[in-house]
């Protein structure tokens, strides 16, 4: 057993969350791997112990069913070996706002926002009582780009970044690390899962890349990594204006450019 905190990675089965948890068992951590597909799952298992000797606990569930969700809760909560939680899972999904079911929606948001935000909550309290940990979550630029046109999926990544920087603010005091990781265009199965051709989309970044870049951030302890985002001075230009923004609201009184006029 690794003397290192174990990390809970979800949607591992592929993609973001397999390269994850191959970087992590490099690194010597013993791993809680979770997702849907339980033969990917235990195919990823095989071989990462293998290939690296860390344990490795299997962990199949649904994050939008209650029940499976609830059974993550509870391992986050009550296994003191996991030091390190990464909500990777997420969907994606195709066509405008108006084309869209309130299924497609509902189970989007499901998994997007209150899943993380759930399994989080279990996972903080014991973290910030030991003082130490770290919690990823994955987000993305979508949600800072409304010009996109992924307007459901944009407002949910807009969520991961806003509460993982309200939980850095917080938790950051209690010795938890909280990291937004901000993706652009990735090639995993996000694309393909919500019907769309990633061979049509003009730049795509290699998920192995993109995880090598989060992990640099990670291991800076930055509070938003953003991998694809070349000038990192456009993103201080962004906060520091977002801040401008609240030292000129007065909450007494309304604006002048508001006011009636006679």
């Amino acid at each position: 057993m690794s003397l290192l905190p174990a990390v809970l990675i979800t949607g591992a089965s592929s993609g973001i969350g397999t390269v994850y948890a191959e970087r992590f068992a490099r690194r010597g951590h013993d791993l809680v791997l979770v997702a849907r597909d339980t033969a990917r799952l235990d195919a990823l298992a095989v071989r990462l112990r293998h290939n690296t000797g860390v344990a490795i606990d299997v962990l199949p569930a649904d994050l939008t069913l209650r029940s499976d969700l609830a059974t993550v809760e509870a391992r986050l909560r009550e296994d003191a070996r996991i030091g390190i939680l990464i909500n990777n899972a997420g969907i994606a999904q195709s066509g405008g706002f108006t084309e869209q079911s309130a299924d497609s929606i509902e189970q989007l948001i499901t998994l997007n926002t209150l899943a993380l935000t759930r399994l989080a909550a279990a996972v903080a309290p014991r973290l910030a009582n030991a003082g130490e940990g770290a919690i990823i979550n994955i987000g993305s630029v979508v949600g800072l780009a409304p010009e996109f046109g992924m307007s459901v999926y944009g407002a949910t990544k807009a969520f991961v970044l806003f509460l993982s920087q309200g939980l850095s603010l917080e938790l950051t005091p209690k010795g938890v690390y909280v990291q937004a990781v901000l993706p652009a265009t990735t090639r995993t199965e996000i694309w393909q899962r919500a019907g769309i051709d990633i061979n049509t989309l003009p730049e795509v970044m290699d998920v192995g890349e993109l995880v090598d870049a989060a992990l640099v951030g990670f291991d800076r302890r930055e509070t938003v990594t953003i991998p694809p985002l070349h000038v990192a001075e456009r993103w201080d230009t962004l906060d520091a204006s977002r801040q401008g923004l609240l030292s000129d609201i007065r909450q007494a009184q309304a604006a002048e450019r508001y006011r009636p006029t006679e």
